[in-house]
């Protein structure tokens, strides 16, 4: 355990990225409306296109991209900040997270000429959405049981049937990178599964829109029914899916979104507690918190010094990601209990409402990108304890 530890090394953030934070809050102060709070708690679910392509004018989706492709060629530790701001004030993100986050790196990093060409200058200017297909009707956790298949053809192409489900945005994206079969049987786990782009227009693609409890529709179902791809829809290596989707989760699990989910909750309740009497347990607890937050944050940030030196810090992404979401949980919980206990705090209808949201989705935090069962059993191997 000391090993794993040791590998969070203390990291500050580098000069050019502490004063680009500036230049973030300066586009945030013109670009965002006014929003109420159980609005902005939805961040980086919120979708907002137009306000995406704002951020694609400043350079600022794709931020980590390479110049030649329309990026703005900075550093892991700028986009670090600029999720941080992103989030901290609740801007709709949605539109083109996942393309920033991880479609976009790995089709540069794994991805032919071709494919960097036609894709990354398109997410750098906000005209590609991408979504991740990954889990499956009936595999739960099991994201090596995958079954959507992609059968090589003739021509050179691929024809692909199957289903991906709980996929954020797809009924709204223009493509999924999706993790499929292109060889061997379902029992043969890691083997045999590919990486593969996939143009959600196309014929034989049906997505279904799935309605959570918070009355949303984030999630979708999409049905491929004999769809046929080009021959270039292939990322990497034909059977080489495993490595790459582990290399992809490492960049989402890591990041402040796995810290910062209820950040716009905490904030409500922290400027409600403000125009009230001071509460010393409310005090105490919004402390704690604030001491837990702050420890991940380092966590996180060490994480992301690891990945800009080109490495893939799969176990230590797991973890932060496994507390993170602990800590965004309880962040929920612990108001709500703040509300049972002073009616006059209650009687904040905006912090009701956000507090009620907060509640209905934050089931999701430990579910999204890992569960908590599966992340636990990737550290115990990290400990070698498995």
């Amino acid at each position: 355990m000391r090993a794993l530890f040791a590998t969070f090394a203390l990291t500050a953030l580098p000069p050019q990225a502490a004063a680009f934070r500036q230049d973030v809050k300066a586009f945030l102060k013109e670009h965002l409306p006014e929003l109420a709070a159980d609005v902005r708690a939805r961040s980086w679910m919120g979708f907002d296109a137009d306000f995406s392509r704002a951020l694609a004018r400043r350079g600022w989706v794709g931020i980590t991209l390479p110049a030649q492709y329309g990026g703005a060629g900075l550093d892991a530790f700028s986009r670090f900040v600029l999720v941080e701001e992103l989030l901290a004030c609740g801007a709709p993100v949605s539109a083109h997270w996942i393309a920033d986050r991880q479609s976009g790196p790995l089709i540069l990093r794994y991805g032919s000429d071709a494919q960097r060409e036609r894709y990354l200058p398109r997410i750098c200017r906000g005209e590609a959405f991408f979504c991740i297909g990954m889990s499956e009707p009936n595999s739960g956790s099991d994201l090596a049981s995958v079954a959507t298949r992609a059968v090589p053809l003739p021509d050179g192409g691929w024809r692909l049937n199957g289903r991906k489900i709980w996929t954020t945005n797809a009924d709204r994206c223009h493509y999924m990178l999706a993790l499929v079969r292109t060889s061997g049987e379902t029992g043969d786990r890691q083997k045999g599964l590919s990486q593969i782009i996939v143009d959600l227009s196309a014929p034989g693609v049906t997505v279904r829109p799935i309605r959570d409890l918070a009355g949303d529709a984030h999630f979708s179902e999409v049905a491929f029914d004999d769809v046929h791809l080009p021959a270039d829809s292939l990322v990497g290596q034909e059977g080489a899916g495993w490595e790459q989707v582990n290399a992809e989760l490492a960049f989402e699990r890591s990041g402040p979104e796995r810290l910062y989910s209820s950040v716009v909750l905490l904030d409500a309740w922290i400027a409600a507690l403000r125009r009230l009497p001071c509460v010393q347990r409310d005090t105490v607890t919004i402390g704690q918190i604030m001491g837990r937050l702050a420890a991940l944050r380092a966590m996180s940030l060490a994480v992301t010094a690891r990945l800009a030196a080109g490495e893939s810090p799969l176990v230590e992404a797991a973890l932060v990601k496994d507390l993170g979401t602990t800590l965004e949980q309880s962040i929920g919980a612990l108001t709500e209990a703040a509300l049972g206990d002073d009616p006059e705090l209650a009687a904040d209808a905006e912090l009701y409402r956000t507090a009620a949201y907060v509640s209905q989705i934050s089931p999701t935090y430990s579910l999204r990108g890992g569960t908590r069962e599966i992340l636990r059993g990737m550290i115990a191997r990290g400990l070698g304890l498995r």
